[in-house]
This record gives C-alpha cells, structure tokens and sequence, in this order.
C-alpha cells in the first residue's frame, strides 16, 4: 500500500510543529536540542515522500546529508551543554550568556 503525498506532507508538518513549539518553549538546552533533531527529522521525511512522489532519488540524497548535520550539531551542542554545565551547575538556556566573553 502506498502512502498518498498529501499524508506524508501532514505527518512532516505536525512533525516539524512539534519540534519547533517544543525549541521554543523550553528553557532547558537538552529539550531545545530535541525540538531542533524533530525538525531536522520533519524535513527528512518530507524529502524523502517528494523523492518518491516524483520518482527521483535527489530527496534522499539529501536526506543524508541531513543526518550527517544533525550528527554534527549534536556533537557540537552536548560539547556547550557539558561546558556550561561544569561552569555554572545548570542546563538553563539563559545560563549560555557565559560563552560571550
């Protein structure tokens, strides 16, 4: 059975929803980096259904490249995680005004 466009666009949209009021909302970094991956992941997966939607492979090439910068960027933010907590004791958003100077 195959899933219809119009599906696969809703779920990436709820999807991309979810994380972006779960980033937005939160005050703790480890929640925010969650909403940002569900957003990385709403994005896959709407590549992905417009690759097979049209029949051509460039969606999932991207999509690749998509995991591989979520890779990345969680690397990057468990490192200022781990940082700011040795600094300060705390994973609060607003505690990261200490990486200024």
């Amino acid at each position: 059975m195959i899933v219809p466009y119009s599906h696969v666009l809703v779920l990436a949209g709820v999807l991309f929803l979810m994380g972006a009021a779960g980033a937005i909302a939160r005050r703790n970094v480890f929640l925010i980096l969650i909403g940002v991956e569900i957003m990385l992941n709403a994005a896959g997966l709407a590549l992905v259904g417009a690759s097979l939607h049209w029949g051509r492979p460039d969606g999932q090439a991207f999509v690749i490249f998509i995991m591989a910068v979520a890779a990345a960027e969680v690397a990057v933010g468990l490192a200022l995680i781990v940082h700011c907590h040795r600094r300060t004791g705390s994973v609060n958003a607003d505690d990261y005004r200490l990486l200024k100077g």
